[in-house]
């Protein structure tokens, strides 16, 4: 059963990766663009009149919160529309019905939001080598970091996806929710510029201990205790990763 299984996994997965990767003009290349726009404005122009922060140029700050913006988005963007699209379309109940376990299915539409983030975020790296030089302070911290982001953002899509009625119902969590999470999680600043409240405010933002981790594995400098971030990112991993299990497995919102 288990080959059984795994062939299920291959194949989800593997229809996801198709899914992406067929119209990787729609989905690997605007993150290139906004991100080189944000390295230009920001980095480039702005940067300038800045200077330094936490000990490094301005450029060199905002590149590992840029690249780990463009992997949340991704990720999640990925797995919310491609679930919304199996079910709208109501090839999910074949899914369903078939004898392959929910962890499974899930892990399969998962895995295909986490190769498109770490792609993007590949390519978005590759863009920022063209602005500033990097120097890895921790590579198995910034693979790890990266890693747990995805699969976090991807559940976040999936149960988004549960629970959208309409293709609207899909773009409102990342607007509203997900996109000033993610520019006030400390991407063009460091808490430690904030007064003491809003520096325990930004501690309730879970995208703050991500970019605080990736942070720290490429340049060495952290506003939060890189064990603690790593802590709350498995956690809230944990916690999405069972919230999406109980979803599918009571068939909410996939039933009509």
């Amino acid at each position: 059963m288990r080959a059984l299984y795994f062939v299920a996994f291959k194949s989800i997965l593997k229809k996801e990766i198709t899914r992406f990767t067929r119209i990787w003009v729609q989905t690997l290349v605007p993150p290139a663009i906004s991100m080189t726009l944000y390295f230009l404005i920001f980095g480039n122009l702005v940067g300038k009149r800045i200077g330094e922060m936490g000990g490094v140029s301005y450029m060199e700050f905002i590149a590992p919160g840029l690249i780990m913006m463009s992997v949340i988005t991704s990720s999640y963007s990925n797995v919310a529309s491609s679930f919304f699209s199996a079910k709208f379309q109501r090839n999910l109940e074949e899914l369903m019905v078939a004898p392959v376990p929910h962890y499974v299915m899930i892990a399969g539409y998962v895995g295909g939001g986490v190769v498109r983030g770490l792609l993007v975020g590949v390519i978005v790296t590759a863009v920022a080598l063209f602005f500033v030089d990097f120097s890895l302070y921790n590579l198995p911290l910034v693979l790890l970091t990266v890693l747990i982001t995805s699969i976090l953002f991807s559940l976040a899509g999936l149960i988004n996806a549960v629970f959208a009625k309409s293709f609207d119902d899909i773009s409102i969590i990342p607007t509203f929710v997900l996109t000033p999470l993610t520019y006030l999680g400390g991407v063009f600043y460091s808490l430690s510029l904030l007064p003491p409240f809003w520096q325990g405010v930004s501690t309730l933002n879970p995208v703050v201990y991500m970019i605080n981790t990736f942070r720290y594995g490429f340049l060495g400098i952290a506003d939060i205790s890189v064990p603690f971030s790593v802590a709350v990112m498995v956690a809230f991993c944990m916690g999405f990763w069972f919230v999406a299990y109980y979803l599918i497995s009571r068939g909410i919102g996939l039933r009509s």
